[in-house]
């Protein structure tokens, strides 16, 4: 089941580059992410008919904004029929806790599968200069740590962090449900690409596949390195080879 852990972001100017993508890879791979690119240029229909299809879509919208702004839009994403979506934990206690409750309480009612509620806690673009400049002098993993138990606190179903991250999570929050959804992968020892290469671009903690799954993610997020490959489905093996390998 190493094929469930990878999402593919689907980080796509087009619609029509997305469905191609996802008509390739969907029985290779466990879930697509839809992230705020593609969903300004192809909007909510685009999320409900790949929904239709059976696609398993993790929305990443990073809500963050008033708790009931919050609660509401959230309601409005259970009701797309997504698996997944995240809020960022620096929105806070009580727009956490109004969200998964509203989320709850409206699928409920209208008969609805209840999406897992993400937190995001520092974005693996960040780094301890990226915290200082917003005036937070707390050291990088500290600061995941607070937010994630906050999280835990909040009712949300996991966070999203850094691979670096994970195993100290895992320690602190001590429950087995609570999910790890980890973006940053970029190295792998296989070859296609590594850690120094360019593909590392924009994301600065990261780590292997095998690494992260080995420190206890849940889920590797993975865009460029397949979607940008020239055979997206290799791509997608050789990762799968080396998360087998552990």
């Amino acid at each position: 089941m190493s094929k469930e852990k990878i999402i593919v972001a689907l980080d796509v100017e087009t619609a029509e580059k997305a469905r191609e993508i996802v008509a390739e890879l969907r029985g290779e791979v466990g879930a697509f992410k839809i992230g705020l690119q593609l969903f300004t240029a192809a909007g909510a229909s685009f999320v409900r008919e790949v929904v239709a299809d059976g696609i398993k879509i993790f929305l990443d919208v990073k809500f963050h904004d008033i708790p009931n702004t919050v609660a509401k839009a959230s309601v409005e994403v259970a009701r797309l029929g997504v698996w997944m979506f995240n809020i960022h934990v620096l929105g806070g206690a009580e727009m956490m806790r109004k969200t998964v409750d509203n989320v709850r309480e409206v699928c409920e009612k209208e008969n609805l599968a209840q999406p897992k509620i993400i937190g995001v806690t520092v974005l693996t673009s960040s780094n301890q200069e990226t915290l200082r400049q917003a005036g937070i002098e707390r050291e990088i993993n500290a600061q995941v740590l607070r937010l994630a138990r906050l999280s835990a606190k909040c009712g949300l179903d996991g966070v999203v962090a850094s691979p670096h991250e994970v195993k100290a999570i895992r320690r602190k929050i001590g429950n087995e449900d609570f999910l790890i959804i980890t973006p940053g992968i970029r190295g792998q020892k296989s070859g296609i690409w590594n850690l120094e290469s360019g593909t590392k671009d924009d994301q600065k903690r990261v780590m292997t596949p095998a690494e992260a799954i080995s420190a206890g993610s849940d889920y590797l997020v993975i865009g460029r390195p397949i979607v940008q490959a020239e055979d997206k489905i290799s791509a997608v093996r050789r990762i799968l080879q080396e998360i087998e390998s552990i």
